[in-house]
């Protein structure tokens, strides 16, 4: 096993040349010909893809529930499913373009759903029925980790939310 060699002695005995558009890390030393706005595309890019994992799981989530546990959703649950469904694509497509101008489609579906969530959410804290359809938005069906499938709803749209707000940022 060798010894990494000292920065000056891999430049013969010389100072090491500045390379313009490098980053700094925390170990001090510089990386050549890395151009800090790819470093920011790439963080945008990586962004996009969490938020499309997010909703992803979401949209699988939603499927075993309904398909797996049998359990039938309810018209506000049906809401959020149309919302969070082609957040998907659209994200997924973005990430691989790497277009953080996303956020001018995504963020009004997210919004929207995020409010039908934590309207739902207060249903089932509130009420006890619920008049809209068939299946009662009040009625508690499933818990994962003591939260509601609305709770868990509302979370996955607030995080796509602010992953896609970070990514508009860093694009």
């Amino acid at each position: 096993m060798t010894a990494c060699p000292s920065p000056s002695a891999r430049h013969g005995g010389r100072a090491r040349p500045r390379q313009p558009g490098g980053t700094l890390f925390l170990t001090g030393h510089r990386l050549s010909g890395v151009n800090t706005r790819t470093l920011s595309g790439l963080g945008a890019r990586t962004l996009l893809g969490g938020a499309t994992l997010v909703a992803l799981v979401a949209t699988a989530g939603s499927l075993v529930l309904s398909l797996g546990l049998g359990l039938v959703p309810c018209r506000l649950c049906w809401y959020q499913r149309i919302l969070m469904y082609p957040l998907v694509v659209v994200l997924g497509a973005a990430a691989v373009e790497r277009r953080a101008a996303v956020a001018w489609t995504a963020l009004p579906l997210v919004g929207l759903g995020a409010a039908i969530a934590a309207y739902h959410s207060w249903l089932q804290v509130t009420q006890t029925t619920c008049g809209i359809g068939a299946v009662s938005c009040a009625q508690v069906q499933y818990r994962v980790a003591g939260l509601t499938v609305p709770n868990l709803s509302l979370a996955a749209f607030c995080l796509v939310g602010v992953t896609v707000a970070l990514a508009w940022r860093r694009g």
